[in-house]
């Protein structure tokens, strides 16, 4: 049974009791959290590279009022222009550290007998950076608002390193897997219904819900998904997961036949190895995904095949699915650009960087954009250009492909807003959805106080919950939205008047998809 008990800053401490013992967490204008629970026993020493093991169960009552520490990230992050640092609010404080398999829950309520949908977030930043505990992916607001129950929180050895190691490659989504788990088992403490799970998450969070859909471990813990701006999914062969594996250790001094040392290697020094381990096996041809080389292995037993190339899998063909971006994903990247972010980039410099990704196709790109950006800068016809082939187009292409095979429904949308801050330089930027999805605006720059913010998150957030809750995304606050289909590709455009558009960007889509054919 939940006790409360009032403290100074009329915040009250909460109790429940799962599987592992006490938890104590906090609770505030009617929404419980709990955080830095654990889901998984430390990765660390003999854990390192392995599939997750249990938590240990503890004694006594366990503080969870606070985040606890979060993965340990790649080293040598690019330099990012000082914007962006607090563009989504403020960074994650916590301590880095390989013990990180926890979880934050929020909810309305505790033993109250309600079956609340529960909406799980997997959080981006490729699979090499990125927190659970950020201020704008706080569950508060989304907990609050639709009554639902919300949870946040790579190498490849197996062929060289022999059957103990056959996990290796997929090591960290197995972790998620393991946290699906724990929801399953535990989330109806919380208020929570482990019968209707979504899983939804952006960017690198995205592609983790994309590889879940395809994991047969997966079967079950979840019953709806949304990828938000992660369709660019990358996935290693076996081949190209075995050579980086190559290169690690001999980065760190070890041989093939070491593997079983590196559960000693210190992870700073392990961290150190993986760029120049990417450089020396050879980098993408995509300029904006090239640093983000390690990720989940198609290894033909944890991951059976590709998530979505060339066919989507029919293990999850019954799972509704929503799915979608930005209308200019690029603009975050492209701010370390002098010449993007100060419009100073020319047409000679537009066609240099064009043709590093369109390739024969660069003439016929350079007459797209400027047919349908006739006024715009070479800049903004850059960011226009860099987010149809590194995102867009793959965004479609997952959906197109989801779409053919699926008995439950498909659903595409656009968030095409564009952000007021910093001169509108970075228009409706990746990663500019997270504080609409989560009804958190006034906590990121990108947002806070500008104009129609407050309204469209709550469109969205609400929008976000009723898919949840019962797998179809229709509610008051927006048009009705059909399912897509290659004849119709019915988007939902999401901006201060959100409408139903068919087939948007046609003509980049069909560019795009020319070159990705070309080259792959």
């Amino acid at each position: 049974m939940a006790n409360d008990v009032a403290t100074a800053d009329a915040r009250l401490a909460s109790t429940v009791e799962i599987a592992g013992g006490k938890l104590c967490g906090a609770s505030r204008a009617g929404i419980c959290s709990f955080k830095g629970i654990p889901y998984g026993a430390s990765p660390a020493g003999r854990n390192r590279f392995m599939p997750p093991e249990p938590p240990q169960p503890w004694a006594g009552v366990r503080e969870a009022s606070a985040y606890a520490g979060h993965a340990w990230q790649l080293p040598n992050r690019p330099k990012r222009r000082p914007v962006l640092e607090t563009l989504l609010g403020p960074a994650d404080a916590t301590p880095e550290g390989e013990d990180c398999l926890t979880l934050n829950v929020w909810t309305p309520g505790l033993d109250d007998d309600v079956k609340r949908p529960v909406m799980v977030w997997l959080h981006g930043g490729a699979f090499g950076y990125g927190s659970g505990n950020r201020a704008v992916t706080d569950g508060a607001n989304l907990a609050r608002r639709g009554d639902v129950v919300v949870v946040s929180g790579f190498l490849h050895l197996a062929d060289i390193g022999g059957p103990a190691w056959a996990h290796s490659g997929n090591a960290g989504v197995l972790d998620l897997i393991a946290a699906l788990g724990w929801v399953r088992d535990n989330i109806a403490v919380f208020g929570g219904d482990p019968g209707n799970v979504t899983i939804f998450g952006e960017s690198g969070g995205g592609g983790k819900v994309s590889v879940l859909l395809a994991m047969p471990a997966a079967r079950g813990l979840f019953h709806r998904a949304i990828i938000q701006s992660g369709a660019a999914i990358r996935v290693s062969t076996r081949e190209r997961a075995n050579a980086l594996a190559e290169a690690v250790l001999k980065e760190v001094g070890l041989r093939p036949g070491d593997c079983e040392r590196l559960k000693t290697v210190p992870a700073e020094r392990l961290l150190a190895a993986i760029a120049p381990a990417s450089r020396a096996v050879g980098r993408s041809r995509w300029p904006l995904l090239d640093r983000y080389d390690f990720g989940p292995v198609v290894d033909g037993s944890d991951l059976p095949q590709h998530p979505a190339d060339p066919v989507a899998p029919a293990i999850s063909d019954d799972i509704p699915l929503m799915v979608g971006g930005t209308r200019e994903e690029s603009a975050f990247f492209l701010a370390d650009d002098d010449g993007v972010w100060n419009g100073s980039l020319t047409e000679t410099e537009l066609r240099e960087r064009l043709t590093a990704v369109a390739g024969s196709e660069t003439d016929a790109a350079l007459a797209a954009y400027r047919s349908v950006m006739p006024q715009a800068s070479p800049a903004d016809r850059l960011i226009a250009a860099l987010t149809g082939s590194n995102f867009w187009i793959r965004t479609v292409l997952l959906t197109e492909r989801y779409a053919a095979r699926r008995r439950a429904p498909v659903y595409m949308y656009s968030l095409d807003w564009q952000s007021p801050a910093h001169d509108g330089r970075l228009k409706a930027h990746h990663a500019m959805d997270l504080p609409f999805v989560f009804d958190n605006t006034d906590v990121a720059d990108t947002t806070s106080g500008a104009p129609g913010a407050h309204d469209l998150a709550a469109r969205i957030s609400a929008t976000w919950i009723s898919f949840a809750r019962n797998g179809t995304p229709d509610n008051p606050a927006i048009p009705s939205w059909p399912v897509y289909s290659t004849a119709e590709r019915a988007t939902l455009i999401l901006d201060t008047d959100c409408r139903i558009t068919q087939d948007p960007g046609r003509d980049a889509r069909l560019l795009w998809s020319r070159v990705v054919t070309q080259q792959s």
